[in-house]
């Protein structure tokens, strides 16, 4: 009769991959045999580590499932053929130590079966908190984006410098390259989150990168939310008798406004919707462009302006 992999385990047929997971985890530490010195241990924990290793992968777990022990050793017999040659087999590699090593990763295994890596798993709430470990402090790096790339949206890559353990605990710096996805129409303070990127070191989780997306100064245009604000410089004259303004936009063409008689004053603002950034939310929508006018006033006045305009304008 084959080996039951699921009672070696403790689980049941239909168990999903969380499970099988934590079953081998919890069964692994138990007889591990640097921690367990009894006789059938070592034993236990080979045969831990092949039902782990067959029922954690679909397709030797399917034909397990099918044929049991016996169609992964002796194969399965393609449709086509009954010749060996095009069974497919499986045959446990007899290293427990490098299923334990492959599953817990770097960590030793006195640094794993200390009070860090301490785990219960029965169905308390403390029980369903897979270990203890602390997480180091996450790294945070702010990002500066220009206007147009929050736009249109854009990808950055960023290189990050970090310490992994590898062998016995030994420390080797490596860069790697990041991916930043940036939507359009995202938000100042964004954040962008690569998980335990940062460096690694024994009985510590390593520290998440987060990158903060901030605003590049624009040469013409301030960010307020999804709108955008240009300032236009005009005279005195203009902003009394009327004034023709190019207007530029992020989208790259230019739009025209004309004052057509209206007296323009310091706070007068003039919105044209759907000329602004995206919302972030739904970018198929946009903010509004908004015009403001900085207005040049002369340091002073002709005599005879003076006078002309005193009995021109209103007191009020």
């Amino acid at each position: 009769m084959g080996k039951d992999f699921y009672k070696t385990l403790g689980i049941c047929r239909n168990a999903k991959d969380d499970e099988i997971r934590k079953a081998y985890r919890k069964l692994a530490l138990k007889y591990h045999p640097d921690k367990n010195k009894t006789k059938e241990a070592g034993e236990r924990f080979k045969e831990v580590a092949e039902a782990y290793e067959v029922l954690s992968d679909k397709k030797k777990r399917d034909i397990y499932d099918q044929y049991g022990e016996d169609g992964l050793q002796h194969g399965i017999p393609d449709h086509q053929s009954d010749s060996s040659s095009s069974r497919r087999t499986y045959q446990f590699h007899g290293d427990p130590r490098a299923t334990f090593a492959q599953f817990f990763g770097s960590f030793e295994p006195r640094d794993i079966f200390g009070e860090a890596f301490d785990m219960d798993f029965d169905n308390s709430p403390r029980g369903k908190q897979e270990c203890r470990l602390e997480q180091d402090p996450p790294i945070e790096h702010e990002l500066y984006v220009s206007l147009e790339d929050i736009n249109s949206g854009c990808s950055k890559k960023m290189q990050i410098s970090r310490i992994r353990i590898v062998g016995h605990s030994l420390p080797r710096k490596e860069t790697k390259m990041l991916s930043i996805e940036i939507k359009p129409g995202w938000k100042s303070g964004t954040k962008v989150t690569f998980s335990r990127e940062g460096d690694e070191s024994p009985n510590r989780i390593p520290a998440d990168i987060v990158f903060i997306i901030r605003d590049k100064p624009h040469p013409l245009f301030k960010r307020d939310g999804s709108d955008i604000h240009f300032t236009a410089r005009i005279s005195l004259k203009q902003a009394l008798c009327g004034a023709t303004i190019d207007v530029p936009t992020l989208q790259g063409e230019t739009h025209v406004f004309k004052s057509n008689g209206e007296i323009i004053t310091p706070h007068t603002v003039k919105k044209f919707k759907d000329r602004g950034l995206p919302y972030s939310k739904n970018p198929s929508q946009r903010g509004s462009l908004c015009l403001k006018f900085d207005i040049e006033f002369p340091d002073k006045l002709p005599h005879r302006l003076v006078a002309s305009l005193e009995e021109l304008l209103p007191n009020c």
